[in-house]
């Protein structure tokens, strides 16, 4: 088992229980995070300060959060039903989906100019325009569709959990999936990787899998049982990082298959979110109440 020392340094939020979750790079310099618990979105600079703004509709849910094309900040509000966005400056707006209860969660920029998502409870895929414009495509029952990642081939790949499949759809709608090996692998997040595949992590089977753009499927075992990966995201050094909610580490594992871990120093942090930051460290969200940068020696 390979244990790495790293260099984590965490900064905790002024207020406890907010539940960092959802975290991604900004083009101000910046990381932006999401405050599940809190219902709000926060800024940290690199030196830790911390700014947050609250949300116009309370206990929204906001998960997922990531670089929008116009230069502002999206998130997902699970809870509200709503996408929202967060100018650098601070100003909100919320988007209100046209399907009751969708619970809106994994969220990408596309190839298109749009922001696609995902919807876990109404099993559907969502595309919303920088003006608000929202279109919605149905999957199979029971998906529980997941993460969304913007793919080499002009296409969306997203995880869907409760089918055990890795989905695409192109930009006009156009689905089709594939299904893992593992039986249960409860895939969640998803990544483009450096070798111009995808790669995604099996939170109920502590791998992490590998497909290519024809399909093909290939898995890699985690260094430990219970490490349930769940976000994933490649790394400025070319390898692909992942939170390991379940074993409190940060993993690293190289396009060969070969795994690294980093224990975080709180216990019980609960890492969710992870990006690659511009200062070429990992920051990642820790539901605890903090945020996390690790600096690979």
């Amino acid at each position: 088992m390979t244990q790495a020392p790293g260099r984590i340094t965490e900064y905790p939020l002024t207020a406890a229980g907010t539940g960092p979750y959802g975290i991604c790079a900004g083009p101000d310099g910046a990381l932006w995070f999401t405050e599940v618990h809190a219902g709000r979105v926060g800024r940290i600079e690199l030196d830790g300060a911390v700014t947050t703004f609250a949300l116009p509709t309370p206990d929204s849910g906001p998960s997922v959060i990531t670089a929008g094309p116009d230069g502002a900040l999206w998130f997902t509000q699970q809870k509200a039903n709503r996408i929202g966005r967060v100018t650098t400056r601070g100003e909100v707006r919320e988007f209100p989906l046209p399907t009751e209860g969708a619970g809106p969660f994994g969220l990408c920029a596309g190839p298109d100019g749009a922001l696609w998502f995902t919807q876990l409870s109404t099993h559907r895929l969502g595309r919303i325009t920088v003006e608000g414009a929202v279109t919605e495509f149905a999957l199979e029952a029971g998906s529980y569709p997941s993460f969304i990642t913007s793919g080499p081939d002009g296409a969306l790949w997203f995880t869907q959990n409760a089918s055990n499949r890795i989905g695409r759809i192109t930009v006009d709608g156009q689905v089709s999936g594939f299904a893992l090996p593992t039986p249960k692998a409860g895939p969640v997040g998803i990544t483009r990787g450096p070798d111009e595949a995808l790669w995604f992590v099996e939170l109920l089977a502590d791998r992490i899998g590998r497909i290519g753009l024809d399909g093909g499927i290939t898995e890699h075992p985690l260094l430990r049982t219970g490490a349930k990966p769940h976000a994933i995201v490649t790394g400025a050094d070319g390898a692909l990082w992942f939170t390991q909610w379940g074993s409190n580490h940060l993993g690293r594992m190289t396009t060969s298959g070969e795994v690294t871990e980093y224990a975080i120093p709180t216990a019980k942090a609960e890492p969710h979110g992870i990006c690659s930051g511009p200062d070429g460290a990992l920051w990642f969200a820790q539901e605890v109440g903090k945020i996390g940068q690790l600096a690979p020696r």
